[in-house]
């Protein structure tokens, strides 16, 4: 599966630690992360990431688009609900996209496990079923 992780500034430890803990099960998908967020990532867990741009010079873009070929399956945005900032509209485009092409996704560690242990599970090959086939 294709998987998009995403982070705040104030998540960015969170979404380490998660990546961390969960290792093994993302190491077996393809990752991308906008650029910032993909190098803490990598560098604390040695995962091959495609780092895109940094969120706020497109990479969160980068991620839309993505999303709107159907080229993710599962997006993990860490947001600092507290923090009121220029992108909240950028952020709740990104949820709306997701919904629109039914990609799950986790803006917080308590959501983001249940859909890594469901992943781990197989419970999210459904979307595969789902995508027509590149032949």
């Amino acid at each position: 599966m294709q998987i998009a992780l995403m982070a705040s500034d104030k998540r960015k430890d969170l979404l380490t630690e998660f990546c961390i803990a969960y290792c093994g099960v993302l190491s077996r998908h393809t990752l991308c992360a906008t650029g910032t967020t993909g190098k803490y990532l990598s560098d604390a867990t040695g995962l091959r990431i495609e780092k895109l741009l940094p969120g706020s010079r497109g990479g969160a873009q980068q991620i839309a688009s993505r999303i709107s070929f159907d080229e993710i399956d599962l997006l993990l945005y860490f947001r600092d609900p507290a923090q009121e900032t220029a992108y909240a509209g950028e952020q709740l485009n990104l949820v709306r996209m997701c919904d629109r092409q039914n990609i799950p996704v986790a803006s917080n560690i308590a959501t983001a496990e249940a859909l890594i242990l469901a992943l781990d599970r197989g419970d999210l090959d459904w979307r595969l079923l789902l995508k027509p086939s590149k032949d």
